[in-house]
């Protein structure tokens, strides 16, 4: 696990990137709206950069499925995504495949649909914001492992809006959140946390809220220990909410003790 200021970042790729023929890259880009609701484009950036500098020939593919009534592309673009050396797909039009869930006991789904692209790639890297919202009085950590709702299509997972994954909230979205990572995380090989600023929102809505600049990236192969540390470092100091410190979330979601 690795913290770096965000002014100093440079991203050193898990081993499987370096001699990769394809890369995932799964960054929040899912508004379209600058950090912290999303991923700075400094360390995106950072991230190909390194890449970059182990592996010169790798097919870059940048995956995003967004939450929002704009697509994907659109957003990408507002964001000011680079397109120069690799390629972006929106992950609510790619071909899927069906993933099942390890967990003995799920909270709801025995299997989730994501693309099938992930299993054709040769490395995978979560690149998350780090941001707090509130749901049902309960604080949500949204970062490399929230991430992967991305993935998710809404068309399977769509609530009352069709433009989010409301399903993927129900009954318990900490559980659901669990099956998600159980699923889907042993195939990603890293994690980054864009900490530069770190969002916290007084309720459940993820793309507003106090911008609070923090000034690191948290990275590793871990999505969970990335999480982690991030987590440990913005918790309740960073949520404008009376002492006592809300209490952190669920294992998965929380510094080990």
């Amino acid at each position: 696990m690795n913290v770096s200021d965000s002014n100093n970042f440079v991203y050193s790729p898990p081993e499987s990137a370096h001699t990769a023929r394809r890369i995932l890259l799964k960054p929040n880009l899912g508004y379209p709206f600058g950090p912290p609701v999303t991923v700075s484009m400094a360390v995106l950036e950072g991230v190909i950069a390194g890449i970059r500098a182990v592996n010169a020939t790798a097919e870059i593919l940048v995956v995003e499925g967004v939450c929002h009534r704009l697509p994907a592309d659109e957003i990408a673009a507002k964001l000011g995504l680079r397109r120069e050396g690799l390629t972006f797909l929106d992950a609510d039009q790619l071909p899927l495949a069906t993933y099942a869930n390890p967990r003995p006991t799920p909270a709801r789904y025995r299997e989730f649909q994501a693309p099938a692209l992930l299993r054709e790639v040769d490395c995978r890297i979560s690149i998350g914001a780090c941001k707090w919202t509130l749901l049902n009085g309960r604080p949500l950590f949204s970062g490399c492992v929230k991430n992967l709702y991305g993935l998710l299509p809404r068309a399977v997972y769509r609530g009352r809006s069709p433009h989010s994954r409301g399903q993927l909230h129900r009954p318990d979205v900490w559980q659901i959140i669990e099956d998600v990572h159980a699923t889907l995380g042993p195939l990603f090989d890293g994690a980054v946390v864009d900490a530069t600023q770190v969002l916290s929102s007084p309720d459940w809505r993820p793309d507003r809220g106090q911008r609070i600049p923090f000034g690191k990236v948290f990275w590793g192969t871990s999505l969970t220990a990335v999480d982690a540390e991030a987590i440990a470092q913005t918790n309740s100091r960073q949520l404008p909410t009376p002492s006592p410190p809300i209490p952190c979330p669920p294992p998965i979601l929380c510094p080990t003790s």
